[in-house]
């Protein structure tokens, strides 16, 4: 998934960022509020996880703008408050989830893999595409041939084409979703990922085809 974290503070930033890139997520982090209140209104992610005490803008803030466009993502706001009150705050202000710090990391990825199935297309705990079936809480890929084991980035590409399966996804959308917003990355590096993750699919009944100049397209070989 691509997650947006808005946290000020830069040891704890960096220590969610790096866990959450390590279970094959993007992550976009931004610490300013004003910053990151623009940034979601005009870039897609599938989560945004948001601090309360932000500068310039508070997390209660971010998330009544963003609602007030209309953006449906899910929100977990983070806070070292957790009185009743501002809990109820967050959650008027259209947050789904409130952690209080501290916490441990393994809750925080449960709360994330509950609020991801709370999007339309992630309601079934699978989804099976040719001869593969996904299971996205486990985030297990299984073949005709039993497991297939893919790294974290490939994992991660899987799962953006297969939530745009039967549609074109740009390469930059791709490269947005797998390394974050601005990332400093090869050129080639989206057209050697999906090149693996061909080969690795090859026989499961699945196409991954290229429209030129456009991007990429997954869907079942027999449609």
């Amino acid at each position: 998934m691509r997650i947006v974290l808005v946290e000020d503070n830069i040891s704890l930033a960096k220590g969610v960022k790096n866990a959450l890139q390590d279970q094959g997520h993007a992550v976009d982090w931004l610490s300013d509020g004003d910053e990151a209140a623009a940034f979601l209104a005009v870039e897609s992610a599938d989560l945004a996880i948001i601090d309360v005490n932000l500068p310039n803008l508070s997390g209660f803030d971010i998330v009544r703008r963003i609602r007030a466009l209309g953006q449906a993502i899910p929100v977990l706001m983070l806070t070292a408050r957790g009185e009743l009150a501002d809990r109820v705050e967050g959650l008027d202000a259209g947050a789904d989830d409130y952690l209080v710090k501290p916490f441990e990391l393994d809750e925080l990825a449960a709360r994330i893999r509950a609020l991801a199935r709370r999007r339309p297309n992630l309601q079934k705990g699978y989804v099976e595409l040719g001869a593969l079936r996904f299971d996205r809480t486990a985030r297990i890929l299984t073949g005709p041939n039993g497991p297939i084991d893919l790294p974290r980035r490939e994992l991660a590409l899987f799962e953006c084409l297969l939530d745009h399966s039967g549609r074109i996804v740009s390469k930059d959308r791709i490269a947005d979703t797998l390394y974050g917003v601005g990332s400093d990355v090869e050129a080639n590096a989206v057209e050697l990922l999906i090149s693996r993750l061909r080969r690795k699919l090859a026989g499961a009944g699945v196409s991954i085809r290229t429209a030129r100049g456009l991007g990429y397209l997954m869907d079942d070989e027999a449609e």
